[in-house]
């Protein structure tokens, strides 16, 4: 179930991550914060992807180190994210708004200011 990026904290340390993993669940099912976020680059296009890490995985876009689509279209801007508590769930949702038209992208993007509530979430949009 995914939860506003506002309500983790704004940073863990790795030994904290550590901490709320269980070694013996599937790598699916890992517990944490994995995210499904959405990109504007230079040129206006969007890109989907899903991360552990979002604040790194932005920077390394921004490098030309984070996706073959984005390398040619920097700088990119953070413009949407979702927190998921797993991979699972966060692949799962990066492969819903990928077929999104482009128009429901940006109603995404719009309507929820960047971020999406878990409470939003769980009404009517499945």
């Amino acid at each position: 179930m995914p939860r506003s990026i506002r309500e983790w904290p704004p940073s863990m340390s790795s030994a904290e991550k550590t901490e709320k993993r269980d070694p013996f669940l599937p790598a699916g099912s890992r517990q944490g914060v994995c995210y499904t976020y959405l990109l504007t680059c230079a040129d206006g296009s969007l890109y989907c992807g899903w991360t552990n890490n979002l604040e790194r995985r932005v920077k390394t876009h921004n490098l030309g180190r984070g996706g073959k689509y984005t390398r040619s279209r920097r700088p990119v801007t953070l413009t949407y994210a979702e927190a998921f508590e797993t991979r699972k769930e966060a692949m799962r949702r990066e492969w819903e708004i990928k077929k999104l038209s482009r128009e429901s992208k940006l109603r995404l993007i719009a309507e929820s200011g960047g971020t999406k509530k878990a409470e939003e979430k769980d009404g009517a949009e499945r």
